[in-house]
């Protein structure tokens, strides 16, 4: 994952400079030992070797993953917790929970509490790592969970290839920084 997270600071350094701060120092092993405690379960060791480089991002700077704040340990625990503490509440008139409508390898759950926020859009919506799938679906798959929608569908099959796909973007040109939106976003959207 270094070289991953290398990729990351060689395109801010050239791109983006004033971001580069924006990256916080690599997460304590106590750290991920916590949010492991806190949901339960192994984290993938693709996704704790990342954030051993670099614990996310500083949460008070510009966005640096696709339009989303790329969450820290501290916030990932910060914003399952809402989830966590808003799923007793998820159910409609008849007391029934609440379905989502997922992509084939996807819980139809609106919540579960094994699906971990990588990312934060700023308005409750998350990509998550799926640590719970559904038959047909890979534990460790990276799935979009919206605050709104019942929509839920596999962003990639594994963090690696999660963030792979995004730094392959960077390489191949298909992101810039915008500061109206205060993010590096997709430079289709910047053009709108």
């Amino acid at each position: 994952m270094e070289a991953t997270w290398k990729i990351i600071e060689d395109w801010l350094a050239a791109k983006a400079p004033q971001l580069t701060k924006a990256l916080n120092p690599g997460a304590s092993q106590e750290a991920l030992d916590k949010l492991e405690a806190m949901i339960g379960t192994k984290l993938p060791a693709d996704f704790t070797a990342f954030y051993k480089v670099h614990n996310g991002q500083d949460r008070d700077q510009d966005w640096l993953l696709d339009g989303e704040e790329l969450l820290s340990i501290e916030r990932i625990m910060e914003e399952w917790e809402v989830w966590n503490d808003l799923l007793p509440t998820f159910k409609d008139d008849d007391g029934k929970p609440y379905t989502s409508k997922p992509e084939a390898g996807i819980k139809n759950d609106w919540f579960n509490p094994l699906w971990i926020p990588v990312t934060y859009n700023g308005g409750g919506d998350h990509i998550c790592i799926d640590l719970d799938p559904a038959p047909g679906g890979k534990v460790g798959q990276m799935i979009r969970l919206w605050h709104d929608d019942a929509d839920r569908h596999i962003e990639a099959a594994s963090f690696t290839e999660w963030i792979s796909d995004f730094t392959t973007g960077l390489q191949k040109g298909e992101y810039v920084y915008s500061k109206d939106w205060g993010a590096i976003i997709n430079k289709e959207e910047a053009a709108l």
